[in-house]
């Protein structure tokens, strides 16, 4: 098939630009910088931004299939930013993707989308959407999903897809943050780091974006449907956090922060950054102090049956790997 992959240079984005590739398929990479390692692939790179919808326009004539995954991350910044891209540009794909006459959309989202700031203990689709946020991100998120999902029709197919904390070589958010702040001594282990908390490693969320293009038709069960997409490994926070640490080598993190007192520490760095104008990131955010406090982990068993997703790498394979890439980072450093 001919698919676009949006966001096609970034970490998820450009793992499955390379496994639609490597399994035959004619694709085409769409983001706002040009990415020579993507263009050496043989892929099609073309270049713009979410919301130019003439460039978004041209880059999906053509195309069967669009797998949106560009989008803005974080747990800071201009609400009006985050409007602009993930909402704003999840309208003109969508429109895009009508104007072109293709048949399937699938989006990438998240599960902050329905993350109220409790515990999440093996919950299923039935979750329904968070009703107030502590960040843009996942805020713009749920609106972007529901466009998609509203759009779902005879003629656009469309599939959401909720994969849990995505890490492994080639991560640029999730571990570069964590093991620089291990590295400087700021690591702190947020509660009493006994909540169980799901993930996905780079391959398993990659596979799940195959299995629900493949799947996907008007027809399909999982159309006009959003999926949770993780390891199904829960794994206790200080637990998860210290692998990651020795996949570095860095030494074990066992100091910790009542979770109530990280909540109120991130509000306050963020009244700081706002009345101060500050654009760049607070060392703690309410969002990121509710994300490493509470459990969160899902049940697989709708992606299991309407998508055939079934985890390709193991917690233990994955991060094997990414000792071996870290290491190797380090010896060409």
């Amino acid at each position: 098939m001919k698919a676009l992959v949006t966001g096609g240079a970034g970490f998820l984005g450009g793992a499955l630009v390379r496994a639609l590739a490597a399994r035959g398929d004619e694709v085409r990479s769409y983001s706002r910088g040009y990415h020579p390692e993507i263009a050496a692939l043989g892929v099609e790179h073309m270049r713009g931004d979410l919301v130019d919808a003439k460039a978004l326009s041209s880059a999906v004539a053509g195309c069967e299939i669009v797998f949106h995954v560009a989008a803005r991350v974080g747990g800071w910044g201009s609400a009006a930013a985050y409007h602009q891209t993930n909402v704003v540009g999840t309208e003109r794909v969508i429109a895009a993707c009508r104007e072109q006459g293709v048949g399937r959309l699938v989006y990438t989202s998240t599960p902050s989308v329905v993350h109220t700031g409790a515990d999440i203990e093996g919950g299923d689709e039935s979750l329904p959407y968070a009703t107030h946020f502590t960040a843009s991100y996942p805020r713009t998120k749920a609106e972007a999903e529901k466009l998609v999902l509203a759009s779902n029709g005879p003629d656009l197919a469309t599939v959401a897809l909720r994969p849990h904390l995505v890490w492994g070589p080639g991560d640029q958010q999730l571990l570069p943050r964590l093991l620089a702040r291990a590295r400087a001594g700021r690591l702190r282990l947020v509660g009493d780091g006994q909540k169980l908390v799901d993930t996905t490693y780079i391959d398993n969320a990659v596979s799940a974006h195959l299995g629900a293009g493949d799947a996907l038709s008007p027809q399909a069960p999982c159309a006009g449907r959003a999926y949770f997409i993780a390891q199904g490994e829960p794994m206790p926070s200080a637990e998860l956090v210290n692998a990651f640490l020795r996949a570095a080598d860095l030494p074990r993190e066992t100091r910790t922060v009542p979770a109530r007192f990280a909540w109120w520490a991130g509000a306050a760095a963020e009244a700081c950054f706002h009345l101060l104008r500050r654009t760049d990131e607070p060392p703690l955010t309410r969002f990121a102090a509710e994300q490493l406090s509470t459990a969160h982990w899902y049940d697989l068993g709708a992606a299991r049956r309407d998508l055939g997703y079934d985890p390709v790498v193991s917690m233990e394979q994955g991060l094997t790997r990414l000792r071996e890439s870290l290491l190797a980072e380090s010896r060409s450093s």
